[in-house]
């Protein structure tokens, strides 16, 4: 049951960032997705610490539910957007924690679902939205309907995709004819606006990555996550995150190095040893930083 999810990655290096050998303490995992991590977290530390675990995914607060059954007393389930960490503490009454992680990307689940469109190796409709309950814009309106500009600028900055120009005007041209309506026909299109030769990733993989960060904000809302979690660290508190890509990457270790109440834990970010990658696929791209409330 636990691999169906999401497999969590790095446990090992979380868990050795966070002060789990504190008596009590409050941790947050704001990205909860299957409970991986906070189950780590919960067995690892002393009975009187507690987790918040917040994610926007429906299914991933129902499955976590389910996972962490035996430790319900010391876990409270939030349905939310990690930007929004400090109106959830406040709600429940939480002025300080002791550590915060944030496992960025998509999950396992998410990603061998075809409903949630963000796989373009099964055939589904372009959603992309991680709270599907969400009134928010789809890939299909954007793809459909944003300036060519607009969606080149969205593939270059987001995807960081060399061919960002090509793929957005062959997206145009296509919709003027019928309307992108899923997931394999937008990764089918990208192929063959690709150069020929030989890729070392499929050729729609940083499309993809580009408009899934766009729909959800992502960029966006880590930026003002990291900025609103630290008031809530007390001395001595970490915030381990796991990026997995460069954008990503980069702003967590920007705001790390101008944050003038933080400590840098990692000089450079810790990769997963090769046991993990052949075992765990999905951790090959991972990058953990962390740092310390002083």
């Amino acid at each position: 049951m636990e691999e169906i999810f999401h497999k969590p990655v790095m446990v090992q290096e979380v868990c050795s960032f966070l002060p789990l050998s504190e008596e009590e303490g409050i941790f947050v995992d704001a990205t909860l997705g299957g409970g991986g991590h906070t189950l780590e977290i919960l067995k690892r530390s002393s009975p009187a610490v507690r987790v918040i675990g917040i994610d926007q995914d429906p299914e991933a607060i129902e499955f976590a539910r389910k996972r962490l059954a035996p430790f319900t007393e010391r876990v409270t389930l939030v349905k939310g957007n990690f930007s929004q960490v400090d109106q959830i503490l406040k709600s429940l009454g939480i002025t300080d924690i002791s550590g915060i992680l944030f496992d960025l990307g998509v999950s396992l689940h998410q990603l061998k679902t075809p409903e949630r469109g963000f796989s373009f190796q099964l055939n589904g409709p372009l959603d992309m939205r991680m709270n599907t309950s969400s009134p928010g814009e789809t890939a299909y309106q954007l793809l459909n309907e944003a300036p060519e500009k607009e969606l080149q600028h969205i593939i270059s900055v987001f995807g960081e995709e060399r061919f960002a120009r090509r793929i957005a005007r062959a997206i145009v041209r296509r919709r003027q004819k019928r309307p992108i309506q899923t997931t394999v026909e937008l990764a089918e299109l990208i192929s063959k606006t690709y150069p020929p030769g030989r890729h070392r990733i499929h050729p729609a993989t940083r499309t993809f990555m580009a408009l899934r960060i766009f729909i959800n904000r992502e960029i966006e809302n880590l930026e003002q996550a990291l900025q609103k979690s630290v008031p809530f660290l007390k001395k001595g508190g970490t915030i381990v995150v796991i990026a997995y890509h460069s954008i990503e990457d980069r702003v967590v270790k920007n705001f790390f190095k101008s944050s003038t109440e933080l400590a840098v834990l990692t000089k450079k970010p810790l990769l997963p040893g090769p046991e993990e990658r052949r075992g765990n696929p999905c951790s090959r791209s991972a990058r953990l930083r962390a740092a310390q409330k002083i």
